[in-house]
């Protein structure tokens, strides 16, 4: 039996894009010998001291909550309940189209088994030094011209390759998942490839 590879994917759980792509990589562990593991970027510190939209800066806002909620559960418990917690909070945000809230957050924490008080983590600044070395360490190897998601993966010939996206809706699913990710595994692992890219038709397609 071949060795399950690591897989990781930085994500921020305000990022429908992001929430796309981890579906699909839960798709691509059931047809490839991956394993993922979900480690926790943040947008809001990636667009600090950037000119934007007025729209776009209080989304930021708010988002410093639920990554600094991943964060504490990264710290209490470990990456297997990061990933359970993205679930349900990717659940509530992109498919219930709950407002992010203490609420929402003590709500996801209790669905997966957690103390709900880590909650209270949103509202914090006592993790963001941990929160900023988790979206560096995901962000190094690709620059900052980039969001979420960011993978790294053992590349073809097992070289380690570090790249933004896919960005893809909707998720595939079955033999399709596993196919694209033989593709991105190709195009990321050839030496001097930087960028695929077309102008986005669709909205994100959660179903």
């Amino acid at each position: 039996m071949a060795e399950r590879a690591t897989v990781d994917m930085w994500f921020d759980p305000i990022c429908p894009w992001a929430w796309l792509t981890s579906r699909w990589l839960l798709e691509v562990e059931q047809v490839r010998d991956v394993t993922v593991r979900f480690n926790v970027m943040s947008l809001s510190v990636l667009n600090e001291g950037r000119d934007l939209p007025e729209q776009y800066r209080e989304a930021l806002r708010t988002g410093w909550g639920p990554v600094r909620v991943c964060i504490a559960v990264r710290q209490r418990y470990g990456p297997d309940e990061v990933r359970a917690l993205y679930t349900a909070l990717g659940t509530r945000i992109h498919l219930g189209r709950e407002p992010l809230s203490r609420e929402l957050y003590s709500a996801a924490l209790t669905e997966v088994g957690l103390d709900p008080t880590l909650a209270e983590a949103a509202d914090s600044t006592d993790l963001d030094e941990a929160l900023r070395a988790s979206h560096e360490a995901g962000m190094r190897p690709v620059g900052t011209d980039v969001g979420t998601p960011v993978i790294h993966a053992p590349g073809p010939d097992g070289t380690p390759v570090a790249f933004f996206g896919p960005v893809v809706t909707p998720a595939p699913k079955g033999e399709a998942a596993g196919r694209l990710w033989d593709g991105v595994l190709l195009v990321a692992g050839t030496p001097g490839f930087f960028e695929l890219k077309r102008s986005r038709t669709l909205d994100p397609i959660f179903t």
